[in-house]
Protein backbone atom coordinates (compact mmCIF):
# COMPACT_ATOMS: atom_id res chain seq x y z
CA UNK A 1 0.00 0.00 0.00
CA UNK A 2 1.47 3.22 -1.30
CA UNK A 3 1.17 6.90 0.07
CA UNK A 4 -2.59 8.86 -0.56
CA UNK A 5 -1.10 11.02 -3.21
CA UNK A 6 0.32 7.51 -4.92
CA UNK A 7 -3.30 6.23 -4.60
CA UNK A 8 -4.62 9.44 -5.89
CA UNK A 9 -2.34 9.17 -8.93
CA UNK A 10 -3.46 5.46 -9.73
CA UNK A 11 -6.66 6.42 -9.90
CA UNK A 12 -6.44 9.27 -11.96
CA UNK A 13 -4.30 6.84 -14.22
CA UNK A 14 -7.45 4.62 -14.26
CA UNK A 15 -10.38 7.09 -14.33
CA UNK A 16 -8.35 9.05 -17.41
CA UNK A 17 -8.51 5.46 -19.28
CA UNK A 18 -11.98 4.71 -18.39
CA UNK A 19 -11.07 1.67 -16.35
CA UNK A 20 -14.14 1.95 -14.59
CA UNK A 21 -13.44 -2.19 -13.03
CA UNK A 22 -9.96 -0.19 -12.23
CA UNK A 23 -11.72 2.98 -11.10
CA UNK A 24 -14.25 0.80 -8.40
CA UNK A 25 -11.08 -0.90 -6.86
CA UNK A 26 -10.10 2.07 -5.28
CA UNK A 27 -13.55 2.82 -3.12
CA UNK A 28 -15.14 1.00 -0.30
CA UNK A 29 -18.39 0.68 0.85
CA UNK A 30 -18.95 3.19 2.62
CA UNK A 31 -16.88 5.25 0.53
CA UNK A 32 -18.15 8.61 -1.25
CA UNK A 33 -18.23 10.93 -3.97
CA UNK A 34 -20.74 13.89 -4.50
CA UNK A 35 -20.19 16.80 -6.67
CA UNK A 36 -20.19 20.65 -4.77
CA UNK A 37 -22.16 21.65 -7.88
CA UNK A 38 -25.10 19.05 -7.23
CA UNK A 39 -27.63 18.88 -4.65
CA UNK A 40 -26.10 17.90 -1.63
CA UNK A 41 -27.98 14.64 -0.89
CA UNK A 42 -26.73 13.83 -4.18
CA UNK A 43 -24.61 11.67 -3.14
CA UNK A 44 -22.34 8.27 -4.58
CA UNK A 45 -22.32 5.85 -1.79
CA UNK A 46 -19.89 2.70 -2.52
CA UNK A 47 -18.20 1.64 -5.50
CA UNK A 48 -20.94 0.62 -7.89
CA UNK A 49 -22.82 3.93 -7.17
CA UNK A 50 -19.71 6.01 -7.96
CA UNK A 51 -18.81 4.10 -10.99
CA UNK A 52 -22.48 4.46 -12.29
CA UNK A 53 -22.20 8.54 -11.89
CA UNK A 54 -18.63 8.44 -13.40
CA UNK A 55 -20.01 6.44 -16.26
CA UNK A 56 -23.60 9.21 -16.56
CA UNK A 57 -21.14 11.55 -16.55
CA UNK A 58 -18.33 10.15 -18.85
CA UNK A 59 -18.68 7.38 -20.41
CA UNK A 60 -20.50 8.65 -23.72
CA UNK A 61 -17.89 11.31 -24.04
CA UNK A 62 -15.55 10.89 -27.57
CA UNK A 63 -12.45 12.10 -25.79
CA UNK A 64 -11.90 12.53 -22.00
CA UNK A 65 -8.61 13.98 -20.99
CA UNK A 66 -6.87 15.23 -17.55
CA UNK A 67 -4.03 18.31 -17.16
CA UNK A 68 -2.90 18.22 -14.00
CA UNK A 69 -1.95 21.89 -12.48
CA UNK A 70 -1.21 21.06 -8.78
CA UNK A 71 -1.22 18.36 -6.94
CA UNK A 72 -0.77 18.69 -2.71
CA UNK A 73 -0.63 16.02 0.03
CA UNK A 74 -1.01 16.12 3.57
CA UNK A 75 -1.36 12.83 5.66
CA UNK A 76 -4.61 11.33 4.50
CA UNK A 77 -5.53 13.82 2.47
CA UNK A 78 -4.70 14.93 -1.23
CA UNK A 79 -6.00 18.22 -3.34
CA UNK A 80 -5.80 17.95 -6.95
CA UNK A 81 -6.09 21.51 -9.24
CA UNK A 82 -6.59 19.98 -12.48
CA UNK A 83 -8.30 20.75 -16.32
CA UNK A 84 -10.26 18.24 -18.05
CA UNK A 85 -10.99 18.20 -21.19
CA UNK A 86 -13.59 16.74 -22.47
CA UNK A 87 -15.28 16.59 -26.42
CA UNK A 88 -18.52 14.36 -27.42
CA UNK A 89 -19.08 13.10 -30.28
CA UNK A 90 -21.38 16.03 -31.92
CA UNK A 91 -18.48 18.04 -31.84
CA UNK A 92 -18.54 20.02 -28.75
CA UNK A 93 -15.84 20.78 -26.55
CA UNK A 94 -15.11 22.14 -22.87
CA UNK A 95 -11.54 22.75 -20.72
CA UNK A 96 -13.21 22.17 -17.47
CA UNK A 97 -11.07 23.47 -14.38
CA UNK A 98 -11.74 21.29 -11.18
CA UNK A 99 -10.62 20.87 -7.43
CA UNK A 100 -10.21 17.75 -6.24
CA UNK A 101 -10.53 16.49 -2.56
CA UNK A 102 -9.43 12.72 -1.77
CA UNK A 103 -8.94 11.04 1.56
CA UNK A 104 -7.83 8.06 1.69
CA UNK A 105 -7.69 5.04 4.75
CA UNK A 106 -5.64 2.26 4.31
CA UNK A 107 -5.71 2.10 0.70
CA UNK A 108 -9.10 3.22 -0.25
CA UNK A 109 -10.40 6.76 -1.45
CA UNK A 110 -13.12 7.08 1.57
CA UNK A 111 -14.44 10.41 0.36
CA UNK A 112 -13.84 12.04 -3.14
CA UNK A 113 -15.48 16.08 -3.42
CA UNK A 114 -15.07 17.61 -6.81
CA UNK A 115 -15.65 21.87 -6.65
CA UNK A 116 -16.05 22.68 -10.35
CA UNK A 117 -18.53 25.43 -12.10
CA UNK A 118 -21.80 24.64 -13.20
CA UNK A 119 -22.32 27.01 -15.38
CA UNK A 120 -19.13 26.38 -17.01
CA UNK A 121 -20.50 22.74 -18.30
CA UNK A 122 -23.96 23.72 -19.62
CA UNK A 123 -22.54 26.37 -21.59
CA UNK A 124 -21.14 24.00 -22.66
CA UNK A 125 -22.47 20.74 -22.94
CA UNK A 126 -24.84 19.55 -25.89
CA UNK A 127 -28.86 19.50 -24.53
CA UNK A 128 -29.33 15.91 -25.61
CA UNK A 129 -26.26 14.83 -23.13
CA UNK A 130 -27.72 17.92 -20.13
CA UNK A 131 -30.96 15.69 -20.64
CA UNK A 132 -29.42 12.66 -20.02
CA UNK A 133 -27.48 13.86 -17.08
CA UNK A 134 -30.96 14.79 -15.52
CA UNK A 135 -32.45 11.63 -15.95
CA UNK A 136 -30.03 10.13 -13.88
CA UNK A 137 -28.77 6.64 -13.42
CA UNK A 138 -30.42 3.42 -11.66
Amino acid sequence: MGSARETVEHFWEALYRRDFDAVAGFFGPTSTYTDVATPPEDLAVGPDQIVARLQLGIARLDHYGHTPVLMISESDVVVTEHVENWRWHTGETISFPFTSIHVVEDGLITRWTDYWDLQTLLSAAPAWWIEEIAAGYV
